[in-house]
């Protein structure tokens, strides 16, 4: 599989020239190790999934550090965690040094806290996430806007999906879950019934881009509300979702106080919703959900690719008032955005931003963005513009 550079190596050779180890974390098959071991070819590598490579980490983990070499990689930290504690030992041996250690995991909540608990101020932390749009098109070329929603959507943006067109996604992401399902969930959480867990995942993507409702999930899984929280944390926590927070300062009771809800690969989306084709995509009652996601995806991975937690918000108040997205630069310096999928946006549709504005006159709310699937980025009024991803990407990775 030939490799494709990713967005995130800047800011990995800056953490490695800063901190003396880094942990790069993220989904399953997001491509860590395929980063790691082209970015740093001076590193040796270590895999703790090779149970006799976990075995000597476990059993004598002081000789195994030791021997591993001046610079090294260790794959999927998770599976020996006891290692951390002489990690801490042989950095504050040699506080001077950078970039000792490279850790991966794909585990992210008993990682970081982990990390955190043994190498809190030693290490940086980083997530990769699978194929950005403009990661994807080195792989196949300049496409239009279009083009990459239905490519993102009916073949997901997963490295090995992308570079590998003989692949069958279905089969693909099949295998994925039951892997993720086995390997990681059941290993690692106190889940349960697996099968009520894959049909909980199911019912989140049907419901991509909405608001959460837990009472909801628990009356038609049958289970309790602590129990879906619970299970809301794990995929969260393996970045298989993102939780996008409400839009609070200063608006007290007036907005709807739970998280929308998006998938951070809109493909896996389309496997556990039965879409295949492009009818079924752009005609289908989840065409706009989908669209709205897959912008929502785009723009937390070009955020954590940056090593940046994105301020990220949607609003929605009691008086039906709602706009999909707000950028929050800084306190009350807003841009607002819509995500529309159309080819030809017309001012009317950026009615919410407009309401926004007058609502919060005294803040300082920057020209709102319509994020649509035009060829190229056209102004609507002094304050709106029909905006193409890569534009809309480019103000926020810029702002």
């Amino acid at each position: 599989m030939r490799y494709i550079s990713r967005n995130i190596e800047t800011i990995l050779r800056d953490r490695l020239a800063s901190f003396p180890s880094v942990v790069v974390s993220g989904p399953r098959q997001s491509g860590k190790s395929t980063l790691l071991t082209h970015t740093l070819p001076d590193y040796a590598y270590l895999t703790l999934d090779d149970p006799i490579t976990r075995e000597r980490a476990l059993s004598d983990p002081r000789f195994f550090l030791d021997t591993a070499g001046e610079k090294v990689i260790i794959d999927e930290i998770q599976r020996a965690p006891q290692l951390l504690s002489y990690v801490k030992m042989n950095i504050d041996l040699r506080r001077d040094l950078r970039g000792i250690y490279v850790f991966t995991g794909s585990q992210q909540f008993n990682l970081i806290r982990d990390l955190s608990d043994s190498l809190a101020g030693r290490i940086a932390l980083l997530d990769l996430l699978p194929f950005s749009v403009s990661e994807r098109n080195k792989a196949l070329g300049s496409r239009t806007s279009l083009q990459d929603f239905i490519h993102a959507a009916l073949r997901g943006s997963y490295p090995e999906l992308v570079v590998s067109p003989a692949l069958d996604p279905s089969a693909w992401y099949g295998s994925y879950i039951q892997t993720y399902l086995e390997r990681d969930v059941r290993s690692l959480y106190n889940i349960g019934n697996l099968r009520d867990f894959q049909r909980f995942i199911q019912l989140l993507a049907a419901r991509c881009a909405q608001v959460l409702n837990l009472s909801t999930f628990s009356r038609d899984l049958g289970v309790s509300v602590p129990t879906v929280k619970s299970w809301l944390s794990v995929l969260e926590a393996g970045r298989i979702i993102y939780l996008l927070p409400p839009y609070h300062s200063n608006l007290g009771k007036r907005i709807i106080k739970a998280p929308k809800l998006y998938f951070l690969d809109i493909g896996l989306v389309c496997y556990l919703t039965g879409i295949k084709d492009e009818h079924h995509l752009l005609k289908g009652p989840l065409s706009g959900a989908l669209f709205e996601n897959f912008c929502v995806q785009e723009t937390v991975k070009m955020f954590f690719h940056q090593g940046r937690r994105p301020n990220l918000y949607f609003l929605r108040t009691q008086n039906q008032l709602e706009v999909d997205l707000l950028f929050e630069e800084s306190f009350q310096t807003i841009i607002p955005v819509e995500f529309k999928m159309t080819k030809t946006p017309h001012p009317s549709m950026g009615a919410a931003i407009g309401r926004f504005r007058k609502l919060f006159a005294g803040w300082n709310i920057k020209p709102g963005m319509i994020v649509s699937l035009v060829d190229q980025s056209v102004p609507l009024s002094d304050v709106l513009s029909a905006t193409t991803l890569p534009d809309y990407l480019s103000t926020l990775e810029t702002s």
